[in-house]
């Protein structure tokens, strides 16, 4: 890995959906295997381009997303290396029966990709609103899930998820987003980030996502109360890295996750279930408390779940305090 932690808490002026595109313009230029399918959603992700630059490989299934996840899959059994793109609500929801049964059980490479990763459907509401999403993903067998954070992450594990076997689904966020980490930074799938480390930390803060920025957010109010914390971004969930997670949990004996998904069956819980097998620790959840989505902007609705660095403090202290 490469990696440049900017940190600054400031809105990039690049859109995630851009550094998708670009970055499977440049894949599908070196690569004639690669193709792209999407669900009447090219305008949202601005990958209209791919099928000016590359007819033939790249297909509008329109809004039909059941038969674009067999689609993918029968041009995956054909040898292609296929990316589908629709809504997370849709990646997950709508097509979850096609994805298991006739891409992930016949061992067919499909990599989803769900865009508006919970609060940021935000004015699309409830219905679009993909709180557990991933939480479908990871229950398949072998399935890679990830939560990249910006531009620079996901077109990184982009590229990388070329060389994944099997179906992933990958939850970004199409727009707005704060940049963490700088140009040029390369992530390895299956491996957590260490963005602050100590001797003296005194709990670990894993997250990913949007709650990367808000987890660096809360390290710094922390240290400005001399509460030193660990600060990890998982933005794979699956494979998870259990070795990274152990380790957090032994030097600082408490760990909090913060996710921007539904805690009853995302981050939080996979963590958990790895230092239940391995090395019973505090853990305290920060995140969606079992609700549903509702419309609104998403300041307002990150404010109205939880998901702030004011709420990771919280959880940092109420973790120290029960060790």
């Amino acid at each position: 890995m490469n990696v440049k932690l900017i940190g600054k808490h400031e809105k990039d002026a690049r859109a995630c959906r851009d550094g998708l595109a670009l970055t499977l313009n440049e894949l599908m230029a070196k690569d004639p295997s690669i193709v792209y399918v999407d669900c009447d959603l090219m305008g949202c992700v601005n990958t209209k381009q791919l099928v000016k630059n590359y007819p033939g490989r790249a297909y509008e299934a329109g809004i039909a997303e059941g038969n674009a996840a067999g689609v993918s899959a029968g041009l995956a059994a054909t040898g292609k290396k296929v990316f589908l793109h629709s809504f997370g609500t849709f990646t997950s929801r709508r097509i979850y029966d096609q994805i298991y049964m006739s891409a992930a059980y016949a061992g067919l490479g499909v990599r989803v990709l769900g865009s508006d990763a919970g609060v940021t459907a935000a004015f699309n509401g409830g219905t679009h609103m993909p709180l557990e999403d991933a939480a479908m993903y990871l229950s398949i067998p072998t399935a890679t899930v990830l939560d990249p954070c910006d531009y620079d992450q996901l077109a990184s594990v982009t590229r990388g998820l070329v060389d994944v076997d099997g179906v992933s689904f990958t939850r970004f966020v199409r727009k707005d987003v704060i940049q963490v980490y700088g140009e040029g930074s390369e992530f390895e799938i299956g491996k957590g980030v260490v963005l602050h480390e100590s001797a003296g930390d005194k709990a670990t803060i894993i997250t990913s996502g949007i709650m990367v920025d808000e987890s660096l957010k809360a390290y710094e109010a922390l240290q400005a109360e001399g509460i030193s914390v660990r600060v990890i971004d998982m933005f794979t969930w699956k494979p998870l890295d259990e070795e990274l997670v152990i380790k957090a949990a032994k030097e600082t004996g408490a760990i909090v996750t913060a996710e921007n998904h539904n805690i009853s069956c995302g981050l939080g819980s996979v963590v958990a279930n790895c230092l239940a097998k391995n090395h019973p620790t505090v853990q305290e959840f920060v995140g969606v408390q079992d609700e549903f989505g509702q419309v609104g902007p998403q300041d307002f609705l990150m404010d109205t779940y939880g998901l702030r660095a004011a709420n990771i403090v919280e959880a940092v202290k109420k973790a120290i305090s029960r060790k």
